[in-house]
Order: C-alpha cells, then structure tokens, then sequence
C-alpha cells in the first residue's frame, strides 16, 4: 500500500544521497531543513521509503506573494515511472494550500523539466549551471 506523509528531515537524508549528491560534492543536510516553516514529504510503498521532497518558505523575487521552495525532491530507481513524484506533489499542495501560499518554485534539473511540466510548473528565465549540472527555475501557482 502506497502512504504519503511528512517525514523527519532526517528520514531524507539517503535517498538525497543516494539519488541527488551521488559523486556530487554538495552537502545532503539542506539549510533550512529545521525551520519552523520547512516540512518534508515521503511517498511509502509499505514500510520503504521511496520518494522524498523537502518544502521550506524562501521567496524567489521575480513573483509576488508568498513563496515555498521545493528541495530535494528525489525517486528511488524502485520508484520510478510509478506515480510517486505527483502523488508527493498532490500531498504537498494541499499542505501549501492550508498555508495560504501563493507559488511553490524549484531549482529543477534539465532531466527533470518534462515532469515538473506535467505537474503545472512552468520555466522562468534562462538555464543556469551548478554542480549538479544544468536548471531551471520553475514555478507553479497553488490555489
């Protein structure tokens, strides 16, 4: 049975590894993961942790309103292609909504933009290059 709840940050911390620092220097543990504001999303299959993304209040200049940023946000390869990813999205829109929040926006991988597109995010400026390879800045509006 498929569970999506908020999680510990810590409970993030191998999949970030595993899945989004794998021969990346870059640190697992993300400022702001203790925030009052910041909360943590995983998708379970059972007892296994499958898909993770992190949400923590940061505005992001070029929109209006209030803003939450999405980190982190990874798939085991056993959880790939099964929906897991817009499940966590769901879940973490209606908990954004609560909070009366106007965009959620991302750093996103140039592999990853097709899906964030399926997901109502759209692309804002030009790609930018970190060590984790090319992105883009993404945003989708919650209401």
């Amino acid at each position: 049975m498929v569970l999506v709840k908020k999680i510990k940050a810590e409970e993030t911390y191998f999949l970030r590894k595993q899945i989004l620092r794998k021969n990346i220097d870059l640190p697992h543990e993300f400022e702001g993961d203790f925030n009052e504001n910041t909360f943590h999303v995983g998708v379970f299959d059972g007892e296994e942790l499958l898909g993770i993304g992190t949400f923590m209040q940061n505005n992001f200049e070029e929109l209006d309103g209030i803003h939450y940023q999405l980190r982190g946000m990874a798939t085991s390869e056993k959880g790939r292609g099964k929906g897991y990813g817009k499940l966590l999205l769901e879940f973490a829109t209606n908990e954004l909504v609560k909070l009366k929040i106007d965009y959620l926006w991302c750093n996103a991988r140039e592999v990853a933009i097709l899906f964030y597109e399926k997901n109502d995010f759209k692309i804002m400026g030009d790609s930018f290059i970190n060590k984790a390879g090319p992105h883009y800045k993404m945003y989708k509006s919650i209401d």
